[in-house]
């Protein structure tokens, strides 16, 4: 199925260290960084929380040494002259944070599960520290929070030490229908570490290369419809899309309240796992969070390498698969590989009213954006450039050769057009989709077949970024998770021509436990991961 390219990717030219910005701008020359190996004494490559964890507890390292050698990685491959382009403003906190972390494990023990353990979060997250929260626009440029995000809150209690901020698809990659995914305003382009000329996808795609080429030990995407899922895709690592209301939205730039969520992106099921028990819970600002009334459990005890067996899973054939030779051989040699773990495969078991509900996402998407934007802006303090959508596009139309040298702003256009949410049009879209993705669309086919999950492959090997036409997106299975809001996980299923792909399963509401537990234990029958190598171009010799 082929998706929008808005919806894909829903859609360093900037150094910041105590708040000086070196500027640059447009794409680096790929060939001045491929082949690019570790910096000299970086040993942390493909490090997980445990791992990190132990050596604190050993005292073979402390906090602040991660840190710092996690910062002197992302200068050596982020930040100097060409660059991934993936962190758009690092924490002048991050080293004061991690020594207080010391001293708070020598005088009371560990504070929680990421104590000490380095996190990127994108940048339309809100912290209420040194850093900007700008979803890559410069027309945010400057904007501080007041308060954290829940979210942050949640990660400064479990003893994580943020970093910095990842670039990201400016404003999500909701501005333009032919927009390039990876670029912002503000950060420039993001190159995807397996391959520089290919595209990291989005609009979670500084976090997704950031982690994919150890920048720091986990991190933080958010999506409205593939945008954790389709990027870590695309650079071989762990996403979780939750469902919506699981995770919290308050403090986090806005696409549409009934899809939008944060999630976890990581080299790991089991550090995916992790943090997703920290980012999960009830927030009061959030009322998605609070409406269900289930307890949360721990997603550690999901990790079971015999998860597979007696699952019944069913292939999405029909509706997912067929948009790409290489990617089908992929996915057919990932199920084969789950049946061999012990799998009940069910194929085909394809999804009912697909492509049925394309039209009436974006209306919802529409006016919701404009809704929830406004909201947004509104409470910025009075310093903040823009205070309303209406003056994000004034802000981009008298600032258009730096906002808008590549692709306009339609979509933003679009959305202001619109009317209220109690406008009967954008009621009766979203009736529609909730309808025809939930009980006649996931539910119907689980139901029917008595399945326990769906399988489908993510999306297609990362396509060559142009900037001059936008994204070349050739399909992917994320929007029936994401109109439902329901969840979805994307584990590594091979490569193609040295390209990562990814195979994703998708479930009912809630059911995150089941599908981590699926998740790992295909990853730990295939162990696909492997970091990339910085390669100019994709490697046609290999298969």
């Amino acid at each position: 199925m082929r998706l929008p390219t808005f919806l894909v990717a829903l859609p360093v030219a900037y150094v910041v260290t105590a708040g000086i910005f070196l500027a640059g701008s447009g794409a680096p020359r790929a060939h001045e960084i491929a082949g690019q190996t570790p910096a000299d004494g970086f040993d942390l490559e493909e490090a997980t929380i445990l791992a990190l964890l132990q050596d604190q507890l050993s005292g073979r390292r402390t906090a602040r040494q991660i840190a710092e050698l996690y910062l002197q990685h992302i200068h050596a491959l982020d930040r100097s002259g060409p660059s991934l382009r993936s962190v758009i403003e690092l924490n002048p906190d991050a080293l004061a944070i991690a020594d207080a972390l010391d001293a708070e494990r020598q005088t009371s023990g560990p504070r929680g599960p990421l104590h000490g353990i380095p996190v990127l979060i994108k940048d339309n997250i809100d912290t209420a520290d040194h850093m900007s929260t700008t979803a890559g626009s410069l027309a945010l440029e400057g904007s501080i929070a007041t308060q954290d995000a829940f979210i942050v809150e949640r990660l400064r209690v479990a003893g994580a030490v943020i970093l910095g901020k990842t670039n990201m698809s400016e404003w999500a990659n909701f501005r333009s229908t032919h927009s390039t995914s990876g670029w912002s305003g503000r950060g420039g382009l993001v190159l995807n570490p397996y391959a520089l000329d290919r595209n990291p996808c989005g609009s979670s795609s500084g976090t997704a290369v950031a982690i994919a080429a150890n920048l720091a030990t986990i991190g933080v995407g958010t999506e409205t419809d593939g945008s954790i899922l389709c990027p870590s895709s695309a650079t071989s690592l762990v996403g979780i899309k939750p469902t919506v209301g699981l995770v919290s939205r308050s403090g986090i730039i806005p696409i549409a309240h009934t899809q939008d969520t944060a999630g976890p992106m990581a080299r790991t099921v089991q550090d995916a796992a992790i943090l997703l028990n920290v980012l999960a819970g009830i927030d009061p600002r959030d009322q998605a969070t609070t409406s269900d009334g289930r307890t949360q459990p721990d997603y550690r005890a999901s990790l079971d390498a015999n998860g597979l067996r007696g699952a019944r899973i069913g292939v999405a054939r029909a509706t997912l698969f067929g948009y790409s030779d290489v990617t089908d051989r992929i996915a057919n040699i990932a199920i084969e590989r789950m049946k061999e773990l012990g799998a009940v495969i069910v194929d085909p078991a394809d999804i009912p009213n697909l492509g049925k509900y394309d039209a009436s996402e974006l209306e919802v998407l529409l006016y919701e954006f404009k809704a929830d934007l406004d909201k947004y802006l509104g409470a910025l303090a009075p310093t903040a450039k823009v205070h309303s959508l209406s003056d994000v596009i004034a802000f981009n139309e008298a600032n258009s050769v730096r906002e808008m040298p590549y692709f306009n702003q339609e979509l933003l256009l679009q959305a202001q057009n619109k009317g209220p949410l109690t406008d009967r049009a954008y009621r009766s879209a979203l009736t529609k989709n909730f309808r025809l993705s939930r009980k006649k669309g996931i539910d119907a086919v689980m139901d029917r077949l008595d399945l326990d999950a769906l399988v489908a492959p993510t999306g297609g090997p990362p396509w060559p970024t142009d900037l001059v036409n936008g994204d070349h997106f050739t399909g992917s299975s994320t929007t029936p998770a994401a109109v439902a809001g329901y969840p979805s996980i994307t584990v590594p299923a091979g490569y193609a021509f040295g390209l990562p792909v990814g195979i994703s399963f998708i479930g009912r509401a809630w059911s995150e436990p089941l599908l981590l537990k699926f998740a790992y234990a295909y990853e730990q029958g295939t162990k696909h991961r492997r970091p990339p190598k910085f390669l100019a171009t994709a490697d046609l010799t290999a298969h």
